[in-house]
């Protein structure tokens, strides 16, 4: 049985265009746009319309970085794949990019079957992997090809949490050098964590063990250093590198070099940066907990820089870092050692809102909010044109989004399954109203209407951003 949408009377907003235009949807793809009035468009017969009339028209939003169930610090994330993409379709994110973990010891295989098992047949949207590397030898790194062909075609390495994730220099330069044969793309989460271990043993020693002093031991020289060095790395390798939840002036300004001279050196940063910061950590009765996420929070003159870069294009995408930890029972295990809370933030929900609220107070345009939330997380990560645009062929991915209503974030109306809102009381202009995926309603005016299941698992090529 062939269905038939049309989106009538709104303004499409993609990366490159803004059209007052109609929407012609057929069996779960975008099959033409025509101006609205123009015969073309009168001209359609479908089996629902949508009036739009007032609203924007967007592309689903692709989140390519959350941890969904991520076991971290003895506990896990609090949102399943279920519960976190349900939350990502209330905010108008219809693909999300999470990351399956390779345990050491264990294969990529391994890890990979893994968080397919828990994802298969609980999202709500479409969704995706990357692969943590967490034990680079000759076996892992025959893995990778494979994976690649597979349609798993990029990897993450951490400079951080040694004996956890750690990868030293040599490690990474081999997954670089492999990446650089088979078309993959390095995502390096860049801190000194070596360094930083020595500075949390110092802090701790002087019975410094409040929240904030969890961003004053990773300090900004040290994710600026881990930058660096992932840069010459990757030159070295011949690999292009992504660097992920950038949240310091002088980590930006090693991006913008790398990119000056050339390099296919590219850069996430997340909302928590660009609106939240080391005044939040400090919030007093443990509550700064809550903002514990690492790289962590920056002192408040790290924002100009980081929209700076999102506006020149030293940074090209904003991504979510979405890895929920709830503050009864979770964020508490760290009282009276800030190194025990578990690292992460809810914000799956919140991202394209906030992004929305950049563009009512200048700091983006329209377009580019667009473009840094769909379309080149899509590109970077091999899901475009399928996903992140609105145009035929296109997976009907689509928002209607009402620019004008406004909201109040709270944990008393968010649907991410954790126990507090990292954007309590915060105003902002602009909701998601409906949300297509693959043509299907998940929310309607306001209203769930998907199901567990509906999404399904996206193979990738590789990235489509190199320069």
């Amino acid at each position: 049985m062939s269905s038939r949408t049309v989106i009538r009377n709104g303004l499409v907003i993609t990366a490159s265009d803004e059209i007052h235009a109609d929407v012609l949807i057929e069996d779960g793809r975008v099959v033409a746009l025509a101006a609205t009035g123009t015969p073309a468009a009168e001209s359609w017969t479908a089996d629902k319309t949508i009036d739009a009339t007032g609203k924007y028209v967007i592309p689903g939003g692709v989140d390519a970085h959350t941890h969904m169930e991520l076991p971290f610090g003895g506990t896990f994330a609090s949102d399943t794949f279920e519960t976190g993409t349900r939350a990502a379709a209330w905010g108008g994110t219809t693909t999300i990019v999470d990351f399956a973990v390779q345990s050491v010891g264990r294969s990529l295989r391994e890890g990979l079957d893994a968080w397919n098992a828990k994802a298969d047949g609980n999202c709500a949207i479409d969704y995706a992997f990357h692969m943590i590397v967490s034990d680079v030898n000759q076996e892992t790194l025959k893995e990778m090809d494979l994976l690649v062909q597979e349609g798993v075609t990029s990897f993450k390495q951490f400079m951080a949490y040694p004996g956890v994730f750690y990868s030293d220099d040599g490690q990474i330069l081999r997954a670089m050098q492999r990446s650089a044969e088979n078309g993959g793309l390095i995502m390096m989460h860049a801190e000194n964590g070596i360094a930083i271990d020595v500075l949390v043993e110092q802090a701790l020693a002087r019975g410094e063990t409040d929240p904030r002093f969890h961003g004053e031991v990773r300090k900004a020289l040290l994710e600026a250093e881990a930058t660096h060095r992932a840069i010459k790395l990757a030159q070295v390798a011949g690999a292009p590198l992504y660097v992920v939840h950038v949240s310091a002036q002088e980590a930006v300004a090693e991006i913008a070099r790398a990119r000056d001279e050339g390099l296919n050196v590219f850069g996430e940063t997340c909302p928590q940066y660009l609106f939240l910061s080391t005044d939040n950590l400090a919030e007093p009765d443990f509550e700064g907990s809550k903002y514990v996420c690492s790289t962590p929070l920056r002192p408040k003159e790290h924002q100009a820089a980081l929209w700076r870069g999102l506006r020149t294009n030293d940074l090209q995408v904003v991504s979510t870092d979405h890895c929920p930890f709830c503050f009864v029972g979770q964020k508490e295990l760290g009282r009276g050692d800030f190194s025990k809370i578990p690292n992460g933030l809810p914000g799956v929900e919140n991202r394209m809102d906030l992004l929305h609220q950049a563009v009512v107070d200048g700091h983006i345009s329209r377009r580019r909010w667009i473009e840094i939330a769909c379309a080149t997380p899509a590109r970077m990560f091999g899901l475009y044109p399928k996903k992140g645009t609105i145009a035929p062929g296109a997976d009907a991915d689509i928002v209607i989004y009402d620019p004008h209503a406004e909201q109040v974030m709270s944990v008393e109306t968010h649907h991410m399954n954790v126990d507090y809102s990292a954007y309590e009381g915060k105003r902002v202009t602009g909701q998601v109203e409906t949300v297509l995926s693959r043509g299907e309603p998940v929310i309607t005016e306001r209203e769930f209407t998907g199901r567990a299941g509906h999404g399904v698992y996206t193979p990738r090529s590789t990235c489509q951003y190199l320069l």
